[in-house]
């Protein structure tokens, strides 16, 4: 984490989502169940802050994203974004579907691990906040649907013509992001849009167990790993495979990497610092 930080204090008090933080687990809960959790203006705008701020608090080793109630996201709210965008000029809408996009921008280029629990529906962008997360852990409750054809837009918003494609193959993608149909969680698991499918009732458990082992673990390498992963898709193999020569030379001057040998050799388990 950068240890710089100037003038601008971090943000004590979160106004669109409840926030905490304990033990290096961050955990960010949409809680607007009568709405199914359905993002506003205001919403999108605090996502964006917080994950900037993020890299400087030195407390945050992992994100946990949720949605109170019984679903993750239904995406945005009709009233107050898809009604209020009909009012809007070009210069207005361009700012914010430009903010939108940077909210999944910044989910990818965080160095923290970020994990979403589905409890059930993960529509339009709560679909693409899903999918933007490195690992996806759901119920058999959980859907998910990219619904933006079906309201006239294009299925390519926020990233997800970009992300999906990378996940569950272009074939699949096209179906999704063009027909907008639902997807269950069992069927999402075997495409590759779930990452771990866990029964009823064991959802936070699972995600607490997760977020731990990811709080607790070697976060510099984790962070290069998350890092590696999203450059290399657009690269060369010459150029992936120099750029991680680069990045394992770079940990094995690190702490972690030094501590693992200390560890092997003492016959103890190791006690990573993130350095």
């Amino acid at each position: 984490m950068s240890p710089f930080r100037g003038s601008a204090p971090l943000t004590g008090d979160w106004r669109n989502f409840r926030f905490s933080c304990a033990d290096g687990v961050a955990t960010v809960t949409l809680d607007r169940p009568d709405r199914l959790n359905a993002l506003t203006f205001d919403t999108y705008a605090d996502l964006r802050d917080l994950l900037a701020e993020l890299p400087h608090r030195g407390d945050v080793r992992v994100l946990v994203l949720r949605g109170a109630g019984r679903a993750f996201c239904s995406g945005g709210d009709v009233d107050e974004i898809i009604g209020e965008t009909l009012r809007l000029g070009q210069r207005e809408l361009l700012e914010f579907t430009r903010m939108t996009g940077e909210v999944v921008r910044a989910m990818r280029e965080c160095p923290v691990p970020v994990i979403a629990g589905l409890q059930g529906m993960a529509a339009g962008a709560g679909a693409v906040l899903a999918l933007a997360a490195d690992f996806r852990v759901a119920t058999p409750a959980a859907r998910f649907a990219f619904l933006f054809t079906k309201v006239g837009l294009s299925g390519g918003d926020m990233g997800a013509a970009y992300l999906l494609p990378r996940l569950v193959g272009l074939g699949r993608a096209t179906q999704l992001l063009m027909l907008g149909d639902p997807v269950g969680a069992e069927e999402a698991e075997r495409i590759g849009l779930v990452s771990t499918l866990v029964e009823d009732g064991e959802l936070d458990g699972a995600v607490d167990a997760l977020a731990r082992r990811l709080a607790t673990g070697p976060a510099h390498a984790y962070a290069q790993t998350k890092a590696l992963l999203t450059r290399e898709q657009d690269m060369s193999l010459s150029g992936a495979i120099e750029l991680e020569a680069m990045t394992q030379a770079l940990l094995m001057t690190g702490e972690d990497y030094a501590e693992f040998h200390a560890a092997f050799t003492g016959k103890r388990e190791p006690r990573w610092q993130g350095r």
